[in-house]
């Protein structure tokens, strides 16, 4: 089997291209290793300026123009006029969003395990019957996520790493919560996330501040002063990567997390693997196309970035920052959209 352009990873990013490339008449396939659509380890949150405005309502579970900030010195509300951050459900917004491709004529198939990616091909074998096949290309796309074997391909390192840890359990609350504490969280912090009828309960931290082990102990430890036993509650853990190094290389090209484009400073993903996923299918279409909003979208990666490595030096600095950025979010010197990629 041959296409034009083979898409690994039926994520966000992974999606999102290939609607585009099906929209301009470009023969795609794209191949995912899971059976079903949507799933990932996450909190499931979006903001305002990065994707709410791009959803449908159908899809939005609770929005939330209030934020509530907790440090160990400070307590804070911010408010705006539109939602600051929506919960979305991630099989949902998947399975919307194959749907979408699928109609543009792009062909998404599940089940396909990728063992080796060659110049000019992949090898992959069905889930269910043990069948191997290989399937040539022209162009191919990374969309495979934080262990991505594409970015292995290429020859790219992934040495910065976050770690996301999430509860999600039953419950209906109205309240959207970031707590930052150096101590429980390292440089990341502790969440509280409000669905439809569940409440994502989790952890980010680098993993060169906060071993996952120690921070999935503290985050349990943390959730019972709040009111939410964890002990008997499934956990899911999930990896960021955060260390881009380049996102086109000739005829293939990384997006989302394989490129290493989530922040490593909030471990927000979503935002950045639909924005890549988009301008790697442009260019592919049109290899003159304006990188403009790839070059806005690293710049913006690279502040996040600087600012990780600043507040992961010692502790004392972390918690100082950490304060510093809240007294600005509760003064109105820092907007908290200044926080997100979408900036």
């Amino acid at each position: 089997m041959h296409v034009h352009t083979l898409i690994i990873g039926a994520g966000p990013g992974g999606l999102s291209c290939a609607k585009i490339l099906a929209d301009h008449g470009i023969d795609t396939l794209l191949i995912e290793r899971n059976n079903d659509i949507g799933s990932k380890v996450c909190a499931g949150g979006v903001t305002w300026s990065g994707l709410i405005s791009r959803l449908p309502e159908t899809l939005v579970e609770k929005s939330f123009p209030h934020q509530f900030v907790k440090t160990p010195l400070q307590s804070i509300t911010v408010c705006e006029k539109q939602p600051i951050i929506a919960t979305v459900n991630r099989i949902r917004l998947g399975q919307h969003m194959a749907h979408i491709a699928r109609d543009a004529g792009a062909n998404i198939r599940t089940g396909l395990l990728l063992r080796q990616v060659k110049p000019s091909s992949i090898c992959v074998q069905d889930t269910t019957t043990g069948e191997n096949e290989e399937i040539s290309y022209d162009y191919l796309v990374g969309a495979d996520g934080s262990n991505s074997p594409v970015r292995r391909y290429l020859q790219l390192d992934s040495k910065e790493i976050g770690v996301g840890i999430n509860y999600q359990i039953p419950g209906d609350i109205n309240r959207m919560e970031w707590h930052l504490n150096n101590t429980l969280f390292g440089n990341g912090y502790g969440w509280i996330f409000p669905h439809a009828n569940t409440i994502s309960i989790g952890a980010y931290a680098a993993r060169s501040t906060m071993p996952a082990a120690q921070l999935q102990k503290n985050l349990i430890q943390w959730a019972s002063l709040q009111g939410y036993d964890l002990n008997k509650q499934p956990a899911q853990a999930g990896s960021i990567n955060y260390g881009f190094q380049g996102w086109n290389f000739g005829k293939t090209f990384l997006i989302g997390d394989a490129a290493g484009l989530a922040s490593g400073l909030t471990g927000e993903g979503i935002y950045p693997a639909i924005i890549s996923g988009e301008q790697v299918a442009l260019t592919i279409v049109n290899s003159a196309h304006s990188s403009s909003v790839m070059d806005t979208l690293i710049r913006t990666h690279a502040k996040h970035s600087k600012a990780l490595r600043i507040s992961g030096k010692n502790g004392l600095l972390n918690s100082l920052l950490g304060e510093l950025v809240t007294l600005g979010l509760r003064s109105g010197i820092v907007r908290f959209n200044k926080l997100e990629m979408a900036c």
